[in-house]
């Protein structure tokens, strides 16, 4: 089945072009399907870019997928004001909605006060509402980390370097829904300049840690319902989306590592191996599947009665 977007997204020509079944909403609107509702808060400062990546997982499976996407009160500087204007709703307009799922991007402000973050407020009302507005939720890398302290307390730690490169994990809890049918180690890109440590997530009850990397920490956590999601990876990434970061970073003058086990012979110069985007596509299709459409109710006013 198809993801449903508007045909003038950017991501609409990109994803027709790699054969991935996309459907315009006015087509869409005519079939009597339905359709998981899934929202994404995209935090990310090129939006078309990442809403790109999330869109192309999320249509990987044979399920009808209904989108919109979300901005917070923040003025995009990376991204045209006409695009956030055409595609993206604000959260006053949404949060009367109710959601199969939602997805809560990273943000380029992990080494700032999470007080000091001008929409934080309004994010902690988005995290608020999800509790009794959304069955399942995917929080990304700072998104992960300001749900966790926001829920739990769960500090972040500043880095001694930025961690950037493509690590290989292993399963910790083989009983994920999130990660079924997935083999003992897997790899999934980094990028961040702090973490949150395996000591304070164990001492939540409520918390199970899914996955982890030895030379990156902890990877995947899971409330034990298994609805909420807290991913400090970013398996949505493309091929080249850590080297372009490591040049942009690099022609700014900044001391940062060449991304781990990402260039072959950590030359630069190389085109990167993509070894995670199997288990990218798996991971968002366990999600769509085992954890949100097998659980989800018919109708989401229902959501009341979990």
């Amino acid at each position: 089945m198809p993801i449903k977007i508007p045909d003038n997204l950017p991501a609409f020509s990109t994803l027709e072009q790699e054969r991935i079944f996309v459907i315009p909403k006015d087509r869409a609107d005519h079939q009597d399907i339905r359709a998981l509702r899934i929202a994404i808060v995209n935090l990310m400062p090129d939006k078309i870019v990442t809403e790109t990546q999330l869109l192309r997982l999320l249509s990987n499976t044979p399920l009808h997928v209904d989108i919109d996407l979300v901005q917070m009160k923040h003025i995009s500087k990376n991204t045209p004001q006409e695009h956030m204007l055409a595609f993206y709703r604000s959260f006053d307009e949404i949060m009367s909605n109710r959601y199969d799922g939602l997805i809560i991007t990273g943000a380029p402000v992990e080494q700032m006060e999470y007080t000091d973050v001008d929409y934080w407020n309004e994010l902690c009302q988005v995290f608020e509402w999800s509790q009794t507005n959304v069955f399942s939720t995917i929080h990304i890398c700072w998104g992960a980390q300001a749900a966790l302290f926001y829920r739990y307390g769960i500090p972040k730690y500043q880095l001694a370097a930025k961690r950037s490169g493509n690590y290989k994990h292993h399963i910790e809890y083989p009983d994920s829904l999130l990660l079924k049918g997935f083999g003992d180690v897997f790899h999934c890109p980094h990028s961040r300049h702090t973490e949150v440590r395996r000591e304070d997530i164990e001492k939540v009850n409520d918390l199970i840690i899914v996955a982890e990397s030895y030379e990156a920490g902890v990877h995947v956590v899971s409330d034990k319902a298994e609805r909420n999601f807290y991913l400090l990876g970013h398996w949505e990434y493309d091929r080249d989306t850590l080297a372009k970061e490591y040049r942009r970073d690099t022609a700014k003058g900044l001391d940062v590592p060449v991304p781990y086990n990402y260039f072959p012979d950590d030359d630069p110069n190389k085109t990167p191996v993509f070894n995670w985007s199997c288990s990218a596509n798996l991971m968002y299709a366990n999600w769509l599947n085992y954890c949100i459409y097998q659980r989800t109710p018919y109708d989401l006013n229902d959501l009341d009665k979990l």
